[in-house]
């Protein structure tokens, strides 16, 4: 049984991780190609402020179809968004292993309370964008 428990704790640790560090990733490189396709952002004086960079008026893709269009044209602002969508999602994902893990070590009670707070947080993603 303890062979079980070690192999869930890495599975999650492993999922864990590599959802940050993807994310780290993808937010970097779109942080460089936003900084390389508009030279404006990189000083920290002058005309353009960061300030402008992270408003409300700027556009940043807001649907997933606009998240696509933004990714596909290579724009930074769009796969910055995709790397944070990438951490959202990473502990949604570690709440999906936890409902494999426990129906690994067959604890019934524990799958189901695991797969309603699964639920919950899907559930709340749809319900914010309402």
């Amino acid at each position: 049984m303890e062979e079980k428990v070690r192999r869930v704790e890495i599975a999650i640790s492993l999922v864990l991780r590599t959802g940050v560090l993807l994310s780290v990733a993808v937010i970097a490189t779109g942080l460089g190609l936003m900084f390389a396709h508009h030279a404006a952002y990189v000083p920290v004086t002058g005309h353009f402020s960061y300030r402008e960079l992270t408003s409300r008026s700027t556009p940043f893709p807001h649907t997933f179809a606009s998240l696509g269009r933004a990714i596909t044209r290579g724009e930074g602002r769009g796969i910055v968004v995709l790397g944070v969508l990438i951490l959202i999602l990473t502990p949604v994902l570690r709440v999906a292993v936890g409902v494999l893990s426990f129906v690994y070590e067959k604890d019934l009670p524990m799958t189901l309370v695991t797969l309603y707070v699964l639920a919950v947080l899907v559930g709340s993603f749809f319900l914010a964008g309402a």
